[in-house]
């Protein structure tokens, strides 16, 4: 009698390095940048409001969102990946303009 082979399929492994749970190297690289456009739109906030407190408050909380935006869930994607996802989806749909005849007339 003949035994079946079988085929061991690893799941859960994770093709690039990670720093923690579902945000890697290319979210950080993200992150840098939106904390540096966060970083000068705060410079332009504090010239007109000259306070500290709201500067402070919008800093990180723009950094926090930006972690918390580019992590993936556990199907793999991102808050930032499905807004893509949804604007290439509206992108995509064609309107088709039709005009309305009454047939019993």
């Amino acid at each position: 009698m003949e035994e079946k082979e079988t085929l061991y399929i690893p799941q859960g492994l994770k093709p690039r390095t990670e720093l923690f749970d579902d945000y890697g190297t290319e979210e950080l690289f993200q992150s840098i940048i939106i904390t540096i456009i966060a970083g000068i739109i705060d410079i332009l906030i504090y010239t007109f409001t000259k306070n500290t407190a709201i500067c402070v408050v919008f800093f990180l909380s723009s950094i926090a969102g930006s972690v918390m935006m580019l992590t993936k869930d556990r199907i793999n994607i991102s808050v930032v990946d499905q807004v893509k996802f949804m604007v290439r989806f509206a992108r995509s749909q064609k309107v088709y303009k039709y005009k309305y005849y009454d047939e019993w007339r």
